[in-house]
């Protein structure tokens, strides 16, 4: 009896998963079929966080896989205004965290992950790097959306 109803229990949560994923709207086709790889490092100034490159150019409306790998003693939260979104997010894998807010990442202190995204159309943004204890003084670059190549 138990089996039953832990199986009428799955049964239950994998519909209604499947409904609210059925119900986002899907991505239009990605301008390239390439998904470039792109590394973005995370370093320390005292009790700053730094990004680089701070000029973050990537192709627009295209798959990117982002490597993000952390060389700070805390954690640091990666944003970009409407980049992060649950729709634009296609992937992510190891010691990253999509913050409630859906506007960014939180980096584990020395961590490193992988984020497959959907850029946004072409443009440019500010993103941002802030540390938990340094909220008021984020680190700022300038994420460029560019024209794919070919």
């Amino acid at each position: 009896m138990r089996y039953a109803l832990l199986g009428l229990g799955a049964l239950a949560a994998s519909s209604i998963a499947s409904t609210a994923l059925a119900q986002s709207k899907p991505l239009p086709p990605a301008s390239s079929g390439v998904m470039p790889p792109v590394e973005l490092t995370i370093t320390m100034d005292g009790d700053k966080p730094v990004c680089a490159p701070a000029e973050l150019r990537l192709p627009a409306n295209t798959n990117v896989e982002l490597h993000i790998v952390s060389q700070a003693a805390e954690p640091v939260t990666l944003t970009a205004p409407g980049q992060f979104e649950n729709a634009n997010v296609l992937h992510a894998d190891g010691d990253l965290i999509h913050v409630a807010s859906e506007k960014g990442y939180l980096v584990k202190q020395n961590g490193k992950g992988v984020l497959r995204i959907r850029t946004m159309k072409e443009g440019q943004e500010t993103y941002a790097c802030t540390s938990n204890r340094n909220r008021k003084a984020p680190f700022e670059g300038k994420l460029v959306l560019t024209a794919p190549a070919g």
